[in-house]
């Protein structure tokens, strides 16, 4: 029986201390996560991690209504997002010295009645992306200022690669409301792969880079997955590097 399957790696990098970055591959639900704690925060590693168990907590406690198609992915991926959000105020309330936590979170879902769809959500700058035919496509665009000096033509894309701004989140878990995760679907064909990674690879590699890596690889997820986390870490390895990739097989 063919299927949708993750393969995912975190590497802590070459410059921080901790990984603050976590992930999930839940195959059997066809939903996959990343999240990268808010650097410089208190708790950032508390915060990916909180979210990471929420989000997985509640699909696994929904697993039946998700499988026999009687949740919508948009309705479920929104909700996911925002306990997740719950759960980490949640924790500060019981713990205060991580006040000031936060984290992003993307994720991936792909319904195995209806898998000429991928759903993508996200809040903050981890990223979503397609690869087919050659091409690389973003699913995700940044909750960042940058990204919003981008849409108002106050920067060019050349500019804001190197504009001190450049990783201010505008949105995120654990950041004061109003929270509004980004939901979209896209077509998905069996020979595609997705790729979910933390900015730590998009630091390091522009996404030419990335699609290079993929057409390199010729389709082996395993591969793909192992390279680019060793082409971030030969770049620099400025920061914590989660990849997930994603193949039907």
């Amino acid at each position: 029986m063919s299927a949708w399957v993750g393969i995912g790696r975190s590497d802590v990098g070459l410059v921080r201390a901790t990984n603050q970055d976590a992930f999930v591959t839940l195959d059997p639900l066809g939903l996959w996560a990343v999240a990268d704690g808010m650097g410089g925060h208190v708790g950032g590693e508390v915060a990916a991690q909180t979210a990471i168990a929420s989000m997985t907590a509640q699909a696994n406690g929904l697993a039946d209504l998700l499988l026999q198609g009687h949740r919508a992915p948009a309705t479920f991926l929104t909700d996911a997002i925002m306990n997740a959000h719950g759960a980490i105020l949640g924790r500060v309330t019981l713990e205060p010295a991580l006040k000031g936590m936060g984290t992003t979170l993307v994720l991936l879902m792909i319904h195995s009645q209806q898998d000429t769809l991928v759903h993508a959500a996200h809040l903050g700058d981890s990223r979503a992306y397609r690869f087919r035919s050659g091409a690389l496509t973003p699913l995700t665009r940044d909750h960042t200022l940058i990204e919003k000096y981008l849409e108002r033509g106050i920067l060019t894309p050349k500019t804001a690669r190197t504009h001190p701004e450049r990783h201010v989140l505008t949105q995120a878990l654990g950041m004061p409301p109003p929270l509004r995760p980004s939901v979209s679907s896209f077509p998905l064909e069996h020979e595609d792969l997705l790729l979910l990674c933390s900015d730590g690879l998009t630091k390091m590699m522009e996404d030419d880079d990335i699609r290079d890596v993929f057409i390199a690889e010729k389709g082996d997820p395993i591969r793909t997955c192992d390279r680019l986390i060793s082409e971030a870490l030969r770049r620099g390895g400025a920061d914590n590097v989660t990849v997930v990739v994603i193949a039907h097989i």
